[in-house]
């Protein structure tokens, strides 16, 4: 409590912690951070006097290297939420040199642990520094500046008691923009309460919230789907677009960028509305976001079997097979019908895509 008796404001973390709905603040896919990294420490300008050693020389010790700005993939990361609060990251820099020809201590590395599927660009130019999805890979973001070079160096004929030393540089210092894009390898997409969260819970043991009101799912989730005891696949569920999605609408495409890496999209469509126009309408926000994406192999599941006639449901199949070019599967989510075959189709066209091209034939 405040002096005036007025409660301080909550800040983003108390709400976070207090209710349910700041779910896009916990899950964070975009930070901006400053890394700096350690600079090298100066050479050392000293001279020997010992005792029996009157005239023993220049001795100054070089300057230590500094520290690395490190980035590291840990499994156990799913967001950028920290680099929210921790915008500076900056490594130690090199001791000094000292007397006796001691050297100085390399300043330590500092390893930041990024969630897998982190993209890291240098703001300034754009160029991209890393791209980390493999747990344990890393990628030095800032080099550390060199250490300085002591006065012993420096000794020649002509001149025997150099007072020079080099200064340690400086290491690279810049503006990152991360950026996070989940690593799977098929993802679901589709219009609010089409089904695509439920579809996650009845292939795998991921548990994203499902409701029966629009956008329940506010942030990507990911599951693990097996498709027999030496085969499986990840699957991505990301929150629905809807019409002019690319305009920002809705949650708008900023969620797209997650199915950047994945091999295969899986159009998921209510068997209960107009299936051919909300393809036509997931297809053209898609298409917007990215051609590329839009042109990627791809397979249709009509949800909600449970709720049409059978017959209609493989009629609408067909249809839409047919003017799309793209298979089409009859499904049902909530009532785990028409799964397996759905499931069989998608491990078929991501090993198809993992098979290397066939060597051509001599002629």
């Amino acid at each position: 409590m405040s002096r005036d008796g007025r409660a301080p404001p909550l800040r983003a973390r108390d709400l976070a912690d207090c209710y349910n709905l700041p779910e896009p603040m916990r899950f964070i896919d975009e930070a901006r951070v400053y890394v700096q990294a350690g600079k090298g420490g100066d050479g050392a300008i000293a001279f020997l006097r010992e005792k029996y050693r009157p005239f023993g020389g220049p001795a100054g010790g070089d300057g230590g290297r500094g520290g690395d700005v490190v980035f590291e993939v840990n499994e156990g990361l799913s967001t950028l939420l920290d680099f929210k609060y921790k915008p500076r990251l900056i490594a130690r820099d090199g001791e000094p040199g000292r007397g006796k020809q001691q050297y100085g201590h390399k300043g330590d590395d500092l390893i930041v642990r990024v969630p897998p599927g982190t993209l890291a660009f240098d703001e300034e130019s754009g160029a991209m520094l890393a791209d980390l999805v493999m747990p344990g890979e890393r990628a030095i973001i800032a080099k550390a500046g060199a250490g300085g070079l002591g006065n012993m160096h420096f000794v020649s004929s002509t001149r025997r008691a150099p007072r020079i030393a080099t200064p340690g540089t400086m290491g690279e210092r810049r503006w990152v923009r991360m950026e996070l894009r989940l690593v799977a390898e098929a993802g679901l997409v589709g219009l609010p309460n089409a089904g695509k969260s439920t579809l996650l819970r009845a292939l795998s043991a991921a548990r994203p919230k499902v409701a029966p009101y629009p956008f329940t799912t506010l942030k990507p989730n990911l599951g693990r789907v097996r498709v027999s005891d030496d085969e499986s696949f990840t699957l991505a569920d990301i929150p629905g677009l809807i019409e002019g999605a690319h305009l920002g609408h809705g949650l708008g495409i900023r969620f797209l960028r997650h199915l950047k890496r994945t091999r295969l999209l899986v159009y998921v469509l209510d068997l209960t509305g107009d299936p051919e126009r909300d393809f036509a309408i997931v297809r053209r926000e898609v298409a917007a976001f990215d051609p590329a994406m839009a042109a990627r192999p791809s397979l249709i599941a009509l949800n909600k079997l449970d709720l049409t006639e059978p017959a209609a449901a493989e009629r609408i199949a067909r249809d839409l097979a047919r003017h799309s070019g793209l298979e089409a599967f009859a499904i049902s989510a909530e009532a785990a019908l028409g799964l397996e075959p759905l499931v069989a189709a998608i491990a078929a066209r991501l090993a198809a895509a993992n098979a290397p091209a066939a060597a051509a034939c001599p002629s």
